[in-house]
């Protein structure tokens, strides 16, 4: 799928399906949100959250008093669910409508935290892109965190392909550029009571 289709195919799915409807629907993303006690994360560090959409992590930062928050999305529809739910609160963020595999950020990020859109990236070069983007514009003490569809999950998600990975295949691909600190697997259940298996890794700056 390439990159036009696979924004057409996002703002699709934004466009028809309630926020509880879709699989990733979260109220509170444990999982994300204790990497940030984990690593001690100032309130001033700059974090972006890849393929964060209309979920409510970045609800949940803010009412922890974080400050400096970005928010990319390929779908312009997420976004805009997103600014809305939050109301006054969305002018504090900075919102980013691209897609994740070819985005030049502006700024460099302490934090860089993608649990929803690095697993659609199935193209090699889409995936050498994205590994050189977050290593050039993660800061050199930041942090990489990614979630990714794990080998005992879904094949597929919201009806395209995805690509799953494992610990080893994880550190083997990111360990190129990034110190590993972490991996683990964990299950996210889905509103309509499926169970989708995931690997969490975390990385250091190499």
């Amino acid at each position: 799928m390439n990159n036009l289709n696979r924004k057409e195919h996002w703002e699709n799915i934004y466009q028809t399906k309630e926020l509880t409807e879709v699989s990733w629907y979260q109220p509170t993303p444990t999982t994300s949100l204790d990497f940030f006690t984990k690593f001690n994360v100032p309130k001033t560090a700059k974090i972006i959250d890849v393929g964060g959409g209309d979920s409510f992590l970045i609800d949940h930062l803010l009412e922890l008093g974080y400050q400096d928050i970005t928010v990319l999305d390929i779908s312009a529809a997420a976004v805009e669910r997103a600014k809305q739910r939050l109301g006054v609160r969305a002018s504090v963020v900075k919102w980013i409508v691209a897609d994740a595999s070819d985005f030049s950020p502006t700024e460099q990020y302490d934090f860089w935290h993608d649990r929803a859109a690095f697993h659609f990236l199935t193209d090699e070069q889409d995936i050498t892109t994205y590994l050189e983007t977050a290593h050039q514009n993660i800061t050199p003490n930041g942090i990489l965190v990614i979630g990714t569809f794990s080998e005992q999950g879904p094949t597929k998600c919201s009806g395209i392909d995805i690509k799953q990975y494992s610990e080893k295949t994880m550190t083997d691909l990111f360990g190129k550029l990034f110190k590993k600190v972490d991996c683990f697997t964990t299950d996210h259940k889905t509103p309509s009571g499926s169970i989708q298996n995931f690997v969490f890794c975390s990385f250091g700056r190499a």
